[in-house]
């Protein structure tokens, strides 16, 4: 693998179809940071960083990690020559400390640069197996129950695998009852709470096992590891944990501790695809399944959440829902789509499986910066 001798940053926004209202805040627009990498013949990888506009879901943003990725980043890559790309992953963990999602948008540009030049899709080079990957929906808090019924009714018919419900206090469990009564008993549910409550909601908690959920995702805060293995034990529903776990030494706790039956992993949280691979398989020694979460990111971020969740352990849906779910036009061609609740992998193009509206991108940025070896 020739050394890498450019990385280019883009800062675009996409506009959502509609709002996205999860506990800590609402989205209307996604500032999305790009990372484009060139080697010395040409080849190229590209990246998403899928850190928010304001410190709420981790303490990155898309303004630290374009800072990270300029003065810290892209200095230890650029020139150095790297035989696979979990070579660039070690290099960076030992180097600095923090920034995963900046991190992992170089890490990531790397692996698909890697597979393109080896001709192989990026599934392939991190050894996917399936040739589909079931895909769930998540539907965010609304105002009133019967419009979140109203939803979850439609994602159901739409054919999605799983169906997932954003939660907070006081938007909880009559909203919960409503979507099963307007999904049936047997159409799979989660609720996704991003932290939003303590151990003192214990009994609200507690209310939702019986509407036979598949997991109750991430209720407390991203720290508390023992006050979830405390829950979990009082819990029938299994407790997915998703900010807790940012690191592969963050999920073995989890399993010491029994602070959780399943693992939502998401590449850039965890800073990159050689920290996901190495959670997915600690997971699967232990019987635990996982999935592919989402951050609401665009067609180049979906291609990377795709190809990880090929891999044999992701058993259960990810949050991988087709473009048109989330964009009126994305920057990738195709664009993705669903069929039957399934996501087909493109093991028959190298790389990510889909190219980058080039066009389209210079429409969208508002500021790039390229930085050479």
């Amino acid at each position: 693998m020739p050394s890498i001798t450019s990385l280019t940053l883009r800062e675009i926004r996409l506009q959502l179809r509609e709002p996205f209202r999860i506990s800590s805040g609402t989205s209307w627009q996604r500032r999305i940071l790009l990372v484009e990498l060139h080697d010395a013949d040409g080849v190229i990888g590209w990246g998403e960083c899928v850190a928010g506009e304001t410190p709420h879901y981790t303490a990155e943003t898309v303004d630290t990690a374009w800072l990270a990725i300029r003065q810290w980043i892209a200095p230890a890559v650029l020139g150095r020559p790297f035989e696979a790309p979990n070579e660039l992953h070690h290099l960076l963990d030992a180097g600095m400390r923090g920034h995963p999602m900046a991190r992992a948008a170089v890490e990531m540009a790397t692996w698909d640069l890697t597979a393109r030049r080896c001709g192989v899709s990026l599934a392939e080079l991190l050894g996917g197996v399936r040739d589909e990957v079931a895909t769930g929906i998540s539907l965010g808090i609304v105002e009133h129950p019967d419009q979140l019924a109203e939803r979850a009714a439609d994602a159901a018919a739409q054919g999605y695998r799983r169906i997932k419900l954003k939660v907070q206090p006081g938007a909880d469990v009559a909203y919960v009852e409503a979507a099963r009564t307007a999904t049936g008993d047997a159409t799979p549910l989660s609720v996704d709470a991003n932290a939003a409550y303590t151990l003192a909601d214990r009994e609200t908690l507690r209310s939702l096992d019986r509407f036979g959920l598949q997991m109750i995702e991430q209720p407390l805060a991203a720290d508390a590891l023992t006050q979830h293995a405390e829950l979990q034990r009082e819990l029938d529903t299994p407790i997915c944990l998703d900010e807790s776990i940012w690191s592969l030494a963050r999920a073995d706790e989890m399993v010491a501790l029994g602070a959780g039956r399943v693992i939502n992993i998401k590449p850039g949280r965890v800073g990159g695809f050689t920290a996901a691979v190495a959670i997915h398989d600690l997971a699967a020694e232990y019987g635990i399944p996982v999935w592919c979460g989402g951050m609401l990111e665009s067609g180049v971020g979906r291609a990377h959440n795709v190809a990880l969740a090929s891999l044999p352990n992701f058993t259960l849906p990810g949050d991988l829902s087709p473009s048109a779910r989330y964009w009126e036009r994305d920057i990738v061609e195709p664009p993705w789509t669903m069929r039957d609740g399934l996501v087909a992998v493109p093991y028959d193009r190298p790389g990510m499986g889909v190219e980058v509206d080039r066009d389209y991108i210079r429409e969208l940025t508002v500021r790039a910066e390229t930085l050479d070896a």
